[in-house]
């Protein structure tokens, strides 16, 4: 069994998340390939995949959008787990699901969708998103909950192991 882990990320914190889910996976004994999703136009040969995006103005990114939409008969034939990252801060904020998200959701069949907190550093920031974080008033700080991923990430081991031991 092989598991596509991509991400759509502006900065890498997001692409980071996905690498530890994929060496969290590799841990449980499942092959992984992990990749931009920008790099990403099929699915085939993939057995599941799990999806993210960081979250811009309550959005996925683009590149995790449209493989959502053009793979989405594929990826509806397989097992799909999908994350976003972005809030952050002490509560983190912004709260709840992009806005987008549903209609990701159905496109793809999605067995689940994590939420992870994401990063803020402003010195990598464009002028647009140093005044979205000021107005949120969030300090610079890596938000990420590592503990948090590892532990989702051996879910979705789980539950793939246990399907393939119903398999044989």
């Amino acid at each position: 069994m092989t598991v596509l882990v991509c991400a759509a990320s502006r900065h890498g914190a997001t692409v980071e998340i996905a690498e530890a889910i994929g060496h969290t996976l590799t841990r449980h004994g499942i092959a992984v390939d992990v990749r931009p999703a920008e790099r990403v136009t099929m699915v085939d040969g993939y057995e599941a995949v799990v999806l993210g995006s960081a979250v811009y103005l309550g959005r996925w990114l683009e590149p995790a959008r449209t493989l959502a939409v053009s793979a989405g008969r594929a990826l509806a034939t397989r097992p799909v787990w999908l994350f976003s990252s972005g809030p952050v801060g002490q509560p983190l904020e912004p709260a709840g699901d992009p806005v987008d998200l549903a209609s990701i959701v159905t496109e793809t069949c999605a067995i689940e969708h994590r939420v992870f907190a994401g990063v803020i550093c402003r010195r990598r920031l464009g002028l647009a998103e140093r005044a979205m974080v000021a107005a949120l008033r969030v300090p610079d700080g890596d938000y990420r909950d590592w503990s948090e991923i590892d532990r989702w990430a051996a879910g979705i081991a789980a539950t793939l192991t246990a399907g393939a031991a119903r398999v044989t």
